[in-house]
């Protein structure tokens, strides 16, 4: 298996996680991440939902924000899962933390209809983006 099918399989996997008992929104992610030292490592998330509505996050934000607390810094590509007939493309939050740490990432989105999947990158999906750049960085 490749590292495509095996962030599609992965972000399958944590859509089964979710806790999402507001929404019933199911939202499973994988993201191929790189360290400084040049080592890649997959980290997947899911959207956990909270009673109180803003602390709530996404999948995709679970899976960067367990990359980084482990020194994975630069993403690769990220695959997002929805248990649906549409592919669900990341919300505006999402793609403004991906754009943090992977601007020129591919982003693939996928759902139970094999012929919905959306291929992009984070570039495309936040034309114009603030980020390190905008501060020197």
């Amino acid at each position: 298996m490749g590292m495509h099918e095996d962030l599609v399989r992965l972000s399958e996997v944590a859509a089964g996680f979710s806790y999402s008992p507001y929404s019933r929104f199911k939202v499973g992610a994988a993201g191929l991440f790189e360290n400084p030292a040049g080592n890649q490592k997959i980290f997947t998330g899911c959207n956990i939902e909270n009673a109180a509505y803003g602390p709530t996050n996404c999948g995709e934000r679970t899976a960067v924000f367990s990359a980084v607390a482990e020194g994975y810094l630069r993403l690769i590509k990220m695959c997002v899962f929805t248990p649906t007939e549409t592919a669900s493309s990341p919300c505006g939050v999402c793609r403004q933390v991906m754009n943090e740490f992977g601007p020129d990432a591919e982003v693939v989105c996928t759902c139970n209809n094999p012929d919905a999947i959306i291929l992009t990158t984070v570039a495309k999906l936040l034309p114009n983006a603030f980020g390190p750049k905008n501060l020197g960085k």
